[in-house]
């Protein structure tokens, strides 16, 4: 491992060492992100965007929570914008550390393996990523890293993920805001039409993207 690979993993355990060291999940409240919204919305959106990418690109767990949190405190249209993109350059970024840190490794050591799987990935690889994204059965941070070490390109790595994962993350984006209208813990204030129907949404939400792939594999042929 060159000098400058060796460099990119210190900072890449040196930041999920601090963030454990320093408790990086109080910042990851909606208590937090409130109190910084009603002073600065606009500074407020830019530190929610860059704590998020970060969360992704290091695959730290939270990227749900703050999610819901976007939903909560932005709203529906902006929350979904902030972390539509946000998850996805955060994705792309864990996609090309795993890529310069362990791909060229990966691929040498387990040569006879990776050739068929590189063969795979070429052919069918943006499908099977798009399924990966909207089917989330495998986790978000091990999708990143394990197709990092495929000779799939960055660019269709991004475009692939931003798009499989919007629905989902629109779901997630609603829920989080239904949840932000509530000003009260009792039934009444937590049994409303839309919530419930928010929580439906998210349980039978991976159903029908299995459904809906299942469908286009027909109309393939496959």
């Amino acid at each position: 491992m060159n000098k400058s690979k060796i460099a990119l993993l210190l900072v890449f355990i040196g930041a999920i060492a601090a963030f454990y060291l320093l408790d990086g999940q109080q910042y990851l409240t909606r208590d937090y992100f409130e109190s910084l919204y009603s002073s600065n919305p606009t500074q407020t959106i830019a530190i929610f965007f860059l704590i998020y990418v970060a969360v992704a690109a290091l695959s730290l767990p939270g990227a749900a929570i703050l999610t819901l949190v976007a939903g909560a405190i932005f709203g529906l249209g902006t929350g979904l914008l902030i972390v539509s993109f946000a998850s996805s350059i955060g994705a792309t970024l864990a996609f090309l550390f795993s890529r310069t840190l362990l791909g060229d490794w990966v691929q040498k050591k387990f040569s006879n393996y990776m050739e068929s799987i590189n063969a795979g990935v070429e052919k069918d690889g943006l499908f099977y990523l798009l399924t990966l994204r909207l089917i989330p059965a495998v986790p978000f941070f091990v999708i990143n890293l394990v197709m990092g070490l495929t000779p799939m390109k960055a660019r269709s790595f991004y475009w692939v993920s931003q798009l499989g994962m919007l629905p989902g993350t629109a779901v997630f984006v609603n829920a989080g805001a239904q949840l932000g209208q509530v000003e009260e813990l009792s039934a009444s204030g937590i049994l409303t039409p839309e919530l419930i129907g928010s929580f439906v949404l998210l349980g039978v939400f991976p159903w029908l993207a299995r459904k809906g792939l299942s469908l286009v594999k027909k109309n393939k042929g496959e």
